[in-house]
């Protein structure tokens, strides 16, 4: 039976469902207070002329985009929203979040992960981050997975990208065009639910110049998506599908492509799990260094109870950050 995992780390809350050792989803939470589900006051600063669509400005000072405005909405007004998908950070840009009018509801914060995961219907368990739960399961090749983008499955590969406007799924391999993408549709149905993605996702299978052979994958991938919510294209003739769900928070592959601040919550996480005694010493390039703030290190001297030291390494990838007992 399916069951919720879950990790209360530092700055990051951390959840798997698995069943019969292995990972079937995922979710990552990073602490953001203006995130999906969040019913606040705002202030109207932009209308857009002849849309119903605008800019609003939250108490905190955060801006985010409305849709669905009434039309005697007028800018100056104090409006109450509900947030519907947080505020995304890109390469080379930030996506403000999105809301919607919410006149009716009471005001009140974000669900907490926990609280989510509990209105799923799946058990839930908490478990300790020293413990092995996570591991056993294979966490540590999800979040390879997710830092690299790079999935592997019989036959061939998945290069999985983030990008502005969709994340895109390139299948790669050897064997026939047709097996080879026959191949990747159960890849492509696992990556959704484990890496977290939604949205537009676009999938570049291998151009099939038979009409047949295109029905028979868009077959395969309706049986494999049958409990996804969203909505797909048929293959065009260049091998091109694209998927369509709800957007509500960042994949796990737009989480780990912000290098410094995944690794960050990566190397405490790894420091937690010390079990050797002695102080514990961090040894990270500069700008995980920096992605640290005061308040997670006095957190982690606090579950840890040990006394925290630094070694900064310019030299060191983000990805190589690591944590060690050493004697005190």
């Amino acid at each position: 039976m399916a069951e919720w995992l879950y990790e209360a780390g530092i700055s990051e809350e951390r959840a798997i469902m698995v069943e019969r050792g292995s990972i079937l989803a995922a979710r990552v939470e990073w602490g953001e207070t203006v995130r999906a589900g969040l019913v606040a006051n705002a202030q109207l600063v932009t209308k857009l002329a002849g849309a119903r669509r605008g800019l609003a400005r939250l108490s905190d000072g955060t801006e985010v985009l409305i849709d669905g405005l009434a039309r005697e909405a007028n800018e100056g007004d104090t409006l109450r929203l509900r947030i519907v998908r947080p505020a995304l950070a890109e390469r080379g840009r930030n996506k403000r979040a999105q809301a919607r009018p919410a006149p009716d509801d009471a005001l009140a914060p974000a669900p907490p992960l926990l609280d989510e995961l509990r209105q799923s219907g799946v058990p839930v368990r908490e478990v300790r981050i020293a413990g092995p739960d996570f591991a056993d399961h294979g966490w540590d090749k999800l979040v390879e997975q997710a830092q690299t983008g790079e999935v592997d499955f019989a036959g061939g590969s998945l290069a999985i990208s983030p990008t502005p406007a969709m994340a895109l799924i390139d299948v790669d391999g050897y064997g026939s065009p047709a097996s080879l993408a026959l191949s990747a549709v159960p890849a492509i149905a696992a990556a959704l639910r484990r890496l977290d993605l939604g949205g537009s996702v676009g999938i570049d299978f291998p151009s099939l110049a038979e009409k047949r052979e295109r029905q028979a994958v868009d077959a395969a991938l309706g049986e494999a998506l049958i409990e996804w919510r969203g909505e797909r294209t048929a293959m065009n003739g260049f091998g091109f599908v694209q998927l369509v769900s709800r957007l509500e928070r960042p994949s796990l592959v737009t989480r780990y492509a912000c290098r410094a601040e995944a690794q960050a919550r990566i190397l405490l996480r790894q420091a937690e799990r010390v079990a050797e005694p002695g102080t514990l010493l961090l040894t990270a390039p500069p700008a995980v260094r920096r992605a640290i703030r005061t308040e997670w290190e006095r957190d982690l001297a606090r579950r840890t109870g040990r006394r925290i030291e630094w070694r900064e390494d310019a030299t060191l990838a983000p990805e190589a950050a690591f944590a060690q007992a050493v004697p005190t």
